[in-house]
């Protein structure tokens, strides 16, 4: 779960870098599956942790779409 701190710090972030991190998160959230489905996972939390995540970035990228 993202902190305050990093909150800030996301929101400084341009819209390409928040499309890049977007798609680590995603890729993360891909690797974590994999490794749920195969029984690999040590913290089944982190799956739901990473997709707040990625929604928190998609709410910022599209607030930064409707300021513009």
């Amino acid at each position: 779960m993202m902190k305050a701190k990093e909150l800030k710090e996301i929101k400084a972030m341009s819209t390409a870098d928040l499309e890049k991190k977007l798609a680590d998160l995603k890729k993360d959230l891909f690797f974590l599956r994999m490794q749920h489905a195969t029984n690999q996972l040590d913290n089944p939390v982190r799956i739901n942790t990473v997709k707040k995540d990625i929604a928190r970035i998609k709410t910022i990228i599209r607030e930064k779409e409707i300021n513009v």
